[in-house]
C-alpha cells in the first residue's frame, strides 16, 4: 500500500485534483489518499469544490507519492518561500511525484525539475515555463516522464498522466481496467498532446 499526498492550495483546477484522484481510487488495494495544504484546514476552489486538509507537518501517512495540481491559485503560490520549501520537502521524501498543469511550475520554481525534461499546460506555457530555464521543457508532450518526476500537460491531461503510472507500475491490463470502469478514454500516447498546436 502507497500513500498517495495531493498537495493543495486556494484555487486549485478541479479536474487536475479529481480526475487522478478518481483513477488512483480506484485502486484501493495500491493506494491510499491524504488530502495535505501548508497550514491545513478547508482549502477551496473557485467552482466551490471545498476539502478538508491536513497541515503537511500532521500528514497521518509519509508520501510516497507527491500529487501537484494547478490552476489559478499557483500565481500566488509560486511567490510563497513557504510553500516551495515544504515542496521541496515532500518532493525529496516521496518516491514519486506528479504534477497536473501549471503544477509543474511550481516544482520547477523551487529548483525540484533542474536538468529534467517536463511538460505543463499548453494555454500557460509562456509563464509556467518562465519559472526555470533549468529544464527541458517538452511542448508537444501529453505527459513526460524523467526519473521520478511526472508531468503533464494541461487540466485532463492529469487523468492520461494517472493511467500512465499505473500501467507503469501494474501493467497496461490494469490501466485499461481503471479506463474502462470510469468509462475513459485513454490518450495513451505520451508523446502527443492534441492541444499542442490549438
Amino acid at each position: 500500500m502507497q500513500t498517495l499526498t495531493a498537495l493543495l492550495f486556494d484555487n486549485f483546477e478541479t479536474l487536475d485534483l479529481f480526475g487522478p484522484i478518481q483513477m488512483f481510487g480506484s485502486l484501493p488495494e495500491h493506494y491510499r489518499i491524504q488530502y495535505g495544504s501548508l497550514l491545513g484546514g478547508v482549502v477551496s476552489n473557485k467552482h466551490g469544490a471545498a476539502l478538508q486538509t491536513t497541515a503537511i507537518a500532521d500528514l497521518n501517512h509519509s508520501t510516497d507519492i507527491l500529487l501537484i495540481v494547478g490552476g489559478m491559485g499557483t500565481w500566488q503560490v509560486v511567490k510563497a518561500t513557504d510553500f516551495s520549501q515544504a515542496l521541496v520537502s515532500l518532493s525529496t521524501q516521496a518516491d514519486w511525484v506528479l504534477s497536473v498543469c501549471t503544477g509543474s511550475a511550481l516544482l520547477a520554481k523551487a529548483g525540484i525539475l533542474d536538468g529534467k525534461r517536463a511538460t505543463s499546460n499548453k494555454l500557460s506555457w509562456q509563464w509556467a515555463t518562465a519559472q526555470s530555464e533549468q529544464v527541458q521543457w517538452i511542448k508537444q508532450a501529453r505527459w513526460v516522464v524523467d526519473d521520478k518526476y511526472y508531468t503533464s500537460s494541461g487540466v485532463s491531461a492529469g487523468m492520461d498522466m494517472a493511467l500512465g503510472f499505473i500501467a507503469d507500475r501494474h501493467g497496461i491490463a490494469t490501466a485499461y481496467q481503471v479506463a474502462n470502469y470510469t468509462e475513459y478514454q485513454w490518450q495513451q500516447d505520451a508523446e502527443h498532446d492534441s492541444f499542442y498546436n490549438s
